[in-house]
C-alpha cells in the first residue's frame, strides 16, 4: 500500500470551477479564460471543418457518379436509332402517294 503522504499533503486547490457572475475576476483572468475558450473553439472548429470537408467530397464523388452514369447509360440506348429504322421500314411498305 502506499503512504498518504506519497500522494502528496498539499492543500492546494486546481481546476476549481469559477462562476464569473458570483464571484468578482479580474481582468488577467478573465483574459486567460477568453484565450482558453478561445483555443477550445479552434480545435473544435478544426475538427468540424475536416468533417464538413469530408462530407462535401462525399456528397460531390456521390453526384459526379449519378451524372456520369447517366451519360453512360443514355449513350447506350439505341432506342430513337430502332424508332427512325422502323419508320423508315413503315414508310417504304406503305402505299405510295404524292404526300409522301
Amino acid at each position: 500500500m502506499a503512504d498518504k503522504g506519497a500522494q502528496g499533503d498539499s492543500q492546494a486547490s486546481f481546476a476549481k470551477r469559477i462562476d464569473p457572475v458570483k464571484e468578482p475576476l479580474t481582468p488577467e483572468q478573465m483574459q486567460f479564460i477568453r484565450k482558453v475558450e478561445l483555443e477550445q473553439w479552434k480545435k473544435k472548429a478544426q475538427k468540424l471543418r475536416g468533417r464538413n470537408v469530408a462530407t462535401g467530397l462525399a456528397i460531390g464523388a456521390l453526384v459526379m457518379g449519378i451524372y456520369g452514369y447517366t451519360f453512360y447509360s443514355v449513350s447506350q440506348e439505341k432506342i430513337l436509332d430502332e424508332l427512325d429504322a422502323e419508320a423508315k421500314v413503315a414508310r417504304m411498305r406503305g402505299p405510295k402517294t404524292s404526300a409522301n
